[in-house]
């Protein structure tokens, strides 16, 4: 795999795992079914995808060629375009449909 294809399929990655947390009323994804599902659940499900979207990345990059030490600012940044790509789930949870729904 080259350089191109890892880094669209870590973008491909971050933006199923940032709606996810949103769209599913399982917890943790394959646990007992919420309705409504508690935002607590939603911020950590957030936080371990952002966690295996992080871990994905390293991944292709260590078997790409040598990973890269980052400081603080890089996982700050990430985090929060982790956020931001999840922001079409949370529209469609909180915002779109009726609240009773979700």
């Amino acid at each position: 795999m080259d350089q191109s294809a890892a880094v669209w399929l870590v973008l491909l990655a971050a933006v199923l795992a940032a709606n996810l947390p949103y769209i599913s009323k399982r917890i943790l994804l394959v646990g007992p079914r919420r309705n409504p599902k508690p935002v607590a659940w939603r911020l950590l499900e957030l936080v371990l995808m952002a966690l295996l979207t992080l871990g994905l990345g390293f991944l292709l990059e260590s078997r790409l060629g040598q990973r890269q030490p980052q400081g603080w600012e890089f996982y700050a940044a990430g985090f929060c375009l982790f956020v931001t790509l999840g922001f079409p789930g949370f529209v469609w949870c909180y915002l779109r449909r009726h609240r009773h729904e979700s």
